[in-house]
């Protein structure tokens, strides 16, 4: 067994869909990136590749290639747990917590879930997912982008 945490950050940006978790929210702002901007799941990319041994997200999938513009990060998580699936390793379990003074996501986590676990070939009771704020501390807290954490256990396939 291997364990593996990651860590995202964006700001957000007008013009732009929020995406978490694979789940578009209804909010006046997306996050500012190459990609789609989902921060949940590229701390989890870097989460699952970090307990491989792999590397991280920005190594797979530079911010400065044309063929990562604007791709959905789902894509992204299905690439990886292939690298995964090639190498042995399946998902024990996720632990994710998403730092955003605003929206609530409550209402968004069952969605983002199913998301995840179709993506990861799991079950979704093994994926979990938390929304908290920062009390109006930090950059979260002043509203001006989201942050989330990532912790995974993979194991061998048995």
């Amino acid at each position: 067994m291997r364990i593996g945490q990651g860590y995202d950050a964006h700001r957000f940006a007008p013009g732009r869909a929020l995406i978490l978790g694979g789940v578009t929210i209804d909010y006046p702002f997306g996050l500012e990136a190459h990609s789609d901007g989902d921060v949940l799941i590229h701390a989890l990319c870097d989460a699952l590749l970090g307990a491989a041994g792999l590397r991280d997200i920005g190594f797979h999938f530079p911010d400065n290639s044309e063929e990562y513009k604007d791709i959905s990060s789902r894509h992204l998580l299905t690439r990886v747990v292939a690298r995964l699936d090639t190498e042995g390793w399946v998902l024990g379990n996720a632990d994710i917590t998403v730092v955003a003074q605003a929206p609530k996501l409550s209402p968004h986590i069952e969605a983002m879930r199913s998301n995840l676990s179709v993506d990861l070939h799991s079950s979704a009771d093994k994926i979990n997912i938390k929304a908290t704020t920062t009390e109006g501390m930090g950059f979260a807290g002043r509203g001006e982008g989201i942050a989330c954490y990532a912790v995974v256990l993979i194991r061998r396939e048995a």
